[in-house]
Formats: C-alpha cells, structure tokens, sequence
C-alpha cells in the first residue's frame, strides 16, 4: 500500500511548484522588457533624425533669406558679391520637392522599422515558445521523478516495515526464552540514565563543598540579583541561553572587592565577557566580567576584599552589572552553593 504524503510533503512539493513558477514568469518579463527596450531605442533614433532633418531645412531657409536680404540692399555690397548671389538663388529651389522627399525618406525609415519589429517580435515569441516548452517537459520529468522517488520510498518503507516486523518478532521469541535476562537488562539501563543525569548536579555539590573546605569567600558586590546560574530564555540573541555565574546589578563605577585570595592570571578587554579578570587560587577560578575598568594587572597578587574593578557594562551586556561566576577545574560551580546572595 502507498504511503499517504504527510503534510510537510504536501507543502514542501507546492513550495518547489511555486518557486519554477515565479522562475517562468521572471523569464518571460525580462523577454517583454527587452523588446520594450527595442522599441524605445528604435523611437528614440527616429525621432533624433526627424530633429535633424528639420534643422537641415530652417538652416537652408535662413541661408536663402540671407542671400535674398543681401541682393536687395545696394548700398552694403559691392556688385561682383550681388552678382555671384544672383548665380546661387538661380538654381531652382523647390521647398515643396523637398517635403516630398523628406515624407518618403520618413516612410520608408517607418516601413524598415515596422519590418525590423515584426521580425524581433517574431523571434522573440519562438524564444519564448522555447523556454516554455523546456519548462513544461523540465516539471514533466521533475513530476516523474518524484513520482518515481515516492514510489522508491513506499517501496522501501513496505520493506522495513516487513523486515521490522520480522525483527520484533525474532526479538519476542527470544524474550520469551529469556525473559528475566531483559527485564534485567532494562532496568540497568534505566538506572544508568538516572545516575548520568544526577552525576553532574552530584559532582558540582561536591565541588562546592572541597572549594568552601579550602577557601574563605566573601560577596565581591552588594546589589540586586538579575540573573542566576543554569539556563534561562534571553531576550536578547547576543546573550546565551545557559548562564555560566550570577548577575549582580549596582551602579555603574561601583567598587568590585575581591571574594578570595588569589593571583591575577589573565585582565582581558576582549570577547563577550567585556572588561574581566581572572584571579585563581589553587584548582579554583574566580571570574569578574563586562567591568567599567580593571584596577589590577596580570600577575597581581590578591588578597581578600581588595579592589579589582569597577561595575560597568561591557562586552554582551544589558546594563550595569558584575558577572561572577566560579570554575573549579574547568567545571562550572553554581556561586549560591558556596555563598549566601
């Protein structure tokens, strides 16, 4: 039996029609865009020769009344120039000849324009018959091969389905020869599920309690608590989903005081974190990020309640914070295991 098409097949099918469809309709307006270029380009020429010719003839008619003016004046040229006047104004000009040849030269620059659109429209109609046809047998093998892939598929899923049934019931028979065996088995299973998911939150306990065993902490900052440890839904993309410290809000320029002993290991201005330190004691590292400024260097020694920083907020931040987070050999510590916020 053919598996019916879920609906995802359903949408993800009229997607691809949808999209060769707007790819045919992109086709054929670019062809109806070039031919209207042609056409504007053709108009643009005739009209420019149009404009031409029309100056051609004001110019003669100007050069004429200029001749015309200059024999009946006596007074301004000399004989031999009027004379060789009346030899240029003998010759027969016939400005209705010339309209006459004009509208034929223009005709006939219609006609030739007429013949050279009726041929472009003409190959640009077979073109497009063309790429129509290429089209439609392109989706008639597209169709054919979904159609062939779908059948491939049910084909395939009939077989597995047999084979899984077969399976399950080699799976059964085997159970019931061993029933005991696979309750067992299960049961380990389950068990070892549980204890992965509990050891983590086990082994961060037990970090928290070597780390307060060795090391005297104290609140690097009094303020408000805007974020704690473990995962929270950001509404910002730029601030990560699982939160690695605490956020404790003051004003911006607020003293930070060290929460340990320590040594300096790293005073950085880049990442995400902004403006931060490192300070490590022992197996131990305390972090204090996004800081307005840093009062102390790498390789300081620290000690206890010291200033190392002012509250600020930089790097991926939303406001005036201090970012305090606790990492006991690269495992992240949650702070309120060790002190009381």
């Amino acid at each position: 039996m053919e598996r019916a098409m879920s609906v995802e097949d359903k949408i993800r099918r009229a997607e691809e029609i949808y999209n060769r469809r707007r790819e045919n309709e992109y086709k054929v307006t670019n062809t109806r865009v070039r031919v209207d270029n042609t056409k504007s380009k053709n108009n643009q020429n005739v009209n420019k020769r149009l404009k031409k010719m029309i100056i051609q003839i004001i110019v003669c008619m100007i050069i004429y009344l200029t001749f015309h003016y200059i024999i009946n004046n006596n007074y301004i040229f000399s004989e031999d120039f009027k004379n060789k006047c009346e030899e240029i104004l003998a010759y027969d000009i016939s400005f209705s000849e010339m309209y006459k040849k004009a509208s034929e030269a223009i005709s006939l620059m219609e006609q030739k324009y007429q013949e050279a659109l009726e041929k472009n429209n003409n190959n640009n109609d077979e073109e497009n018959q063309e790429a129509q046809n290429e089209i439609n047998t392109n989706e008639g093998k597209d169709e054919s091969n979904e159609t062939e892939k779908q059948s491939q598929s049910n084909e395939k899923e009939n077989i597995d389905g047999q084979s899984s049934e077969d399976n399950q019931e080699d799976s059964q028979a085997h159970n019931d020869e061993n029933i005991g065996g696979a309750v067992e088995e299960i049961a380990n299973v389950e068990e070892t599920g549980e204890t992965e998911t509990l050891s983590e939150e086990e082994q961060m306990k037990k970090d928290a309690e070597e780390i307060k065993s060795k090391i005297s902490f104290i609140k690097p900052l009094e303020g408000t608590i805007t974020s704690i440890f473990g995962w929270r839904n950001p509404t910002i993309s730029t601030v990560s989903k699982y939160h690695t410290g605490i956020d404790i809000a003051a004003n911006q320029g607020t003293d930070i005081i060290s929460a340990t002993n320590g040594e300096v290991i790293l005073s950085s201005s880049t990442g995400a974190y902004g403006n931060h330190l490192k300070i490590q004691i022992e197996d131990t590292v305390i972090i204090y990020a996004h800081c307005l400024s840093l009062e102390v260097k790498e390789g300081d020694i620290i000690t206890q309640g010291q200033v190392i920083a002012k509250v600020g907020s930089t790097g991926n931040s939303t406001g005036p914070h201090l970012h305090f987070e606790i990492r006991k050999q690269d495992r992240y510590i949650d702070p309120k295991l060790i002190l009381d916020f």
